[in-house]
């Protein structure tokens, strides 16, 4: 199996991350009633963690197509690589890196590793632009 493929099924255990962590600290604060509800109640703010999370798992949201497009791309058009692998850890590995500074603030150093993701996104996808 390609490496590309293990690396989009890890993705795919981050994104359970990013979800749950989201729902368990949003759960803290509004309850386990808010949760098992149908959630149609209006709601005070989040607090900062909830809403950090809540942005984290948003963001991730809004690039993972790119990389699920990435990933199976090459495998599917055979031109995975050394290089479309290593993109592809980059991405991850960033991506795994973010969260934890997205939950606790830190805010220079999150936007250079999310830009190291998306490098990483683009190593991975250039094979597929090449004519």
């Amino acid at each position: 199996m390609p490496v590309e493929i293990t690396i989009l099924a890890w993705g795919m255990i981050l994104l359970l991350v990013h979800i749950f962590a989201a729902a368990h600290v949003k759960t803290k604060q509004y309850g386990a009633k808010w949760n098992m509800g149908a959630r149609d109640e209006h709601l005070p703010p989040m607090n900062p963690l909830a809403g950090r999370l809540a942005r984290a798992e948003a963001n991730y949201k809004e690039t993972l197509p790119i990389a699920i497009v990435a990933l199976i791309g090459v495998v599917l058009a055979d031109k995975t690589s050394e290089w479309t692998a290593m993109g592809g850890w980059i991405w991850l590995g960033a991506r795994i890196v973010y969260l934890p500074l997205y939950a606790v603030g830190v805010p220079v150093i999150r936007t250079i590793i999310f830009m190291a993701g998306l490098a990483g996104i683009l190593i991975t996808l250039w094979p597929l632009l090449s004519i």
